[in-house]
């Protein structure tokens, strides 16, 4: 690879939009986070006097474990890590439950992965698009600099297009940057997702009855643990104040992950939800959360000013974080796609040429028994006859061997002429060219012959197109009842392009042996063959075969 493609590989791998996308979900899904840490642990240290204290770890498990089974399942999608995060610590007994949930190893990997996914994530992911928000401005500037206001320093504005145009390659080289240090974050990122999201691992897809029904258990105590601390502080308000609502404030900070958790357990028991759609597991979390942001901030929003609507470039951000997953997404499946239909492509040509292979073997031992064997046969027995008379009737001998003579002569031509259908040898020793117009030559019509050929094509395309020409100059002869024949053959775009037209009557059967075996020895060479033969004529037989090896 040359310098310039090794500079610009890492915008050609469609893995690095992937760990792209998974970087800028870090600012929303790292504010998440931090807000599931901080309301977990100020509620566990408020009740840690109080019974309620194990229902808190309960839900705050829960809550903990449904953001890491969504950080798990976008490692997976866009980062290519085997990784399936657990939503809950088990045990029986009350107190147990509690317990176990500050035993589990597990809960306190996925914390450190969330803390890391804010404190790491959100900087890196800031940086990442600032520079290149930032690179592309600076490339495209010489476009918009008459409408901006950009001034270096003191006393050097932005005003020309001599100044706009220094700002090009620094754009360039920003860009580049941005794009070669993406592969360095995404290893990053899959191995801390693989030493913190990994371990103790359930995967999804494997889960039984019995933790099904424990997710749902999960679901339903994070939904009790959210009405009972509401509740508390809604009876906290009544009895001390009554002045401003504050409640409100917990209230909306809690039914994020709470909603997440809801929307992550819809996926996971209602699959067919994103697969209606065309989506992926993690695409379809990201819609969950995207949306359930927006609301966040427009609760804000309302709850305090409600003047500008500054929740819409948030909304912007995550509707962009979404897109640009959804590209990803759906060029992955497009490009599976492809290679599904390709696969199924070459298994049917590949089908077709054994087909006609089997049948032009079959032809050959047909020709060979009925014609040049029994002719062999034959003389046999005439060289056997001459040897009796050689003695009492020595002329009779000798017209007996003149006609065995006779016979050899024309065994031995049946014999070229089968050689030619296998493989003409003027083909091998002169090329194509040549072997065209050895056809021309032979055939009763008079055919006009235009070669176009730099070099010579290889030998597999030579013998398809040789044998595209003689099908096509066969089927004139006999069927189409033509007075002139034109062939064509050139290259182009490193394509083989063979073309046969006629002048008579048309109607060309293209399900017909002849044509369907020719039609499966070019398809099993990636090529085409298209055949145009309206009522009337004139007929048209043309073939496209890639020379390139």
């Amino acid at each position: 690879m040359n310098l310039s493609g090794r500079l610009l590989s890492p915008f050609a791998r469609p893995d690095s939009y992937r760990v792209l996308v998974h970087l800028s979900l870090a600012a929303p899904l790292g504010a998440a986070a931090l807000a599931v840490l901080i309301a977990g642990w100020v509620t566990t240290a408020v009740l840690a006097i109080t019974p309620l204290v194990v229902v808190a770890l309960v839900g705050f498990r829960t809550a903990v474990g449904g953001l890491a089974l969504l950080e798990a399942a976008l490692a997976r999608e866009l980062l290519g890590a085997a990784t399936y995060a657990r939503t809950s610590s088990g045990g029986r007994g009350f107190w147990r439950r509690g317990l176990n949930v500050l035993r589990d190893g597990a809960f306190w990997r996925q914390q450190a992965y969330l803390t890391l996914r804010w404190l790491v994530g959100f900087p890196l992911a800031v940086f990442e698009l600032s520079l290149i928000a930032g690179s592309i401005g600076a490339i495209a500037l010489p476009i918009y600099y008459r409408w901006s206001d950009l001034q270096i320093g003191d006393g050097w504005p932005v005003d020309t297009l001599g100044r706009a145009l220094l700002f090009v390659p620094a754009g360039m080289v920003g860009l580049l940057l941005a794009g070669h240090v993406l592969r360095p974050l995404g290893a990053l990122s899959r191995r801390l997702a693989l030493a913190l999201l990994s371990s103790d691992a359930i995967p999804v897809h494997s889960e039984p009855a019995l933790a099904r029904a424990r997710r749902r258990h999960a679901l339903a105590l994070h939904g009790a643990l959210f009405a009972g601390l509401n509740g508390l502080f809604v009876l906290i308000w009544a009895i001390t104040s009554r002045g401003y609502f504050w409640p409100v404030w917990p209230l909306i900070v809690l039914a994020m992950p709470l909603t997440v958790h809801a929307w992550v357990e819809l996926l996971a028991e209602r699959p067919e939800i994103f697969r209606a759609q065309r989506i992926t597991y993690a695409l379809g979390v990201q819609e969950g959360v995207s949306a359930t942001l927006f609301l966040f901030f427009v609760a804000v929003w309302a709850l305090t000013s409600g003047g500008y609507f500054w929740p819409v470039w948030p909304l912007i951000g995550l509707a962009i974080a979404l897109a640009v997953h959804a590209i990803v997404v759906y060029s992955r499946r497009l490009g599976s796609e492809q290679l599904t239909q390709r696969i199924e492509t070459l298994e049917q040509t590949r089908a077709g040429a054994v087909n006609a292979q089997e049948t032009e073997l079959r032809r050959i031992e047909r020709d060979l028994h009925d014609g040049a064997q029994a002719r062999l046969v034959a003389l046999g027995m005439s060289i056997g006859l001459a040897e009796q008379k050689l003695a009492t009737d020595p002329d009779s001998a000798r017209e007996l061997l003149a006609e065995t003579r006779r016979g050899m002569l024309e065994a031995l031509e049946e014999l070229r002429d089968l050689a030619r259908g296998i493989h003409p040898p003027v083909l091998t020793d002169r090329g194509l060219e040549a072997a065209v117009s050895t056809l021309a030559d032979r055939s009763p019509l008079p055919v006009r012959v235009g070669v176009e050929l730099d070099e010579r094509p290889p030998a597999l395309v030579e013998t398809a197109a040789y044998f595209v020409v003689a099908e096509a100059l066969a089927n004139a002869t006999k069927h189409a009842l033509a007075t002139g024949v034109n062939v064509r053959i050139r290259m182009r775009d490193s394509r083989l392009l063979v073309e046969v037209d006629d002048d008579g009557r048309g109607g060309a059967d293209a399900s017909g042996n002849g044509l369907t075996g020719l039609k499966r020895r070019v398809e099993a060479l990636d090529g085409t063959l298209a055949i145009t033969s309206p009522q009337g004529g004139p007929t048209t037989i043309q073939a496209e075969l890639p020379c390139a090896s």
